[in-house]
């Protein structure tokens, strides 16, 4: 052991050169502990790519992806020009936007500050086991969950008094599908700004608190900065999906009254792929889909450079 362990550590110290002369001598090493990661990305990720091409064809099961016609930017112009493209694109952006600011920011920082300022292990411990379960439970229970609540003889009508079927109404998804978002994964989230606060200076703390700062100082000058690489790492892999949300909890959330409001884009390519059969179409706005979500990540991450003076994480 102690043998392999100096090998390591010779092979660490070489230079650059000596390492590739190194890694030439013994390629089929490297190329067994390479080759099943290599196949399984090949195979699960880029042959898949080449569905693409159904995007820009009248695609036939039977002739298949080379033999079916090719149709250009066919597919994209009849969604450009749908009328309820704006309908659908807005619907997934602001679903996912207020997902951002409110459940993926800030609930889980302010979550993280709080809990680290209990100071007892034993009660921080159950309160972190309260927070954390919901994200464990399944989106389709959770959703299952939603509909028994909000239903005209469920629990939260009999409280008010009244008899709403809230599922029904268009102006409550938005507030329905990211109250029940942040309820689910705001502790979970919170895991990784608590890991970072339990490795802030406690000697900057006890400083601050010794020049008579306050809690809201304390927490502006010495907690938040330990926590600021987190907080921009975290927004940009988030930012990176806001075009991704859910299927599965739009879907099991939509119902036909609530259709203005609950119909986004994944559902819209769910309905039109393989409930209508149009797999052309659907490829289509999925790949604009997939495209918006880059462009999104690399303004995203262009405004975090320039914010923090043109350094790169």
């Amino acid at each position: 052991m102690k043998r392999m362990q100096n090998q390591v550590k010779s092979v660490s110290k070489r230079t650059w050169r000596e390492k590739m002369t190194y890694m030439k001598k013994n390629w089929q090493l490297y190329l067994f502990f390479l080759m099943p990661g290599l196949l399984l990305t090949i195979i699960f990720k880029y042959l898949p790519m080449g569905g693409l091409l159904i995007a820009f064809e009248d695609y036939n099961v039977i002739k298949g992806v080379l033999g079916s016609p090719w149709v250009g930017l066919e597919y994209f112009r009849r969604f450009l020009s749908s009328p309820d493209f704006m309908n659908y694109l807005m619907n997934t952006l602001k679903l996912s936007i207020y997902g951002l600011l409110w459940g993926g920011f800030p609930v889980p920082i302010i979550l993280a500050l709080l809990l680290n300022r209990i100071r007892k292990t034993g009660i921080k411990k159950k309160v972190q086991l309260l927070i954390y379960m919901p994200n464990f439970i399944s989106v389709i229970v959770l959703c299952g969950m939603v509909r028994m609540l909000l239903s005209p003889v469920g629990p939260l009508n009999k409280v008010l008094g009244i008899s709403t079927n809230w599922m029904t109404m268009p102006s409550a998804f938005r507030t329905i599908y990211i109250a029940s978002g942040i309820w689910q994964a705001a502790g979970w989230s919170s895991i990784m700004y608590t890991a970072a606060l339990a490795n802030a200076s406690k000697e900057l703390e006890e400083a601050a608190t010794m020049d008579g700062a306050n809690l809201l100082q304390q927490i502006w000058y010495v907690e938040l900065p330990a926590i600021k690489n987190i907080i921009v790492i975290q927004f940009i892999l988030q930012a990176g999906n806001i075009m991704s949300i859910g299927f599965e909890k739009a879907y099991a959330l939509q119902t036909d009254m609530n259709l203005p409001a609950s119909e986004i884009l994944s559902t819209y390519v769910y309905r039109i792929g393989l409930l209508n059969g149009d797999y052309g179409y659907s490829t289509a706005v999925g790949l604009f889909n997939s495209v918006v979500n880059v462009i999104l990540l690399i303004f995203v991450n262009c405004v975090v450079k320039k914010l923090n003076d043109g350094e790169g994480l």
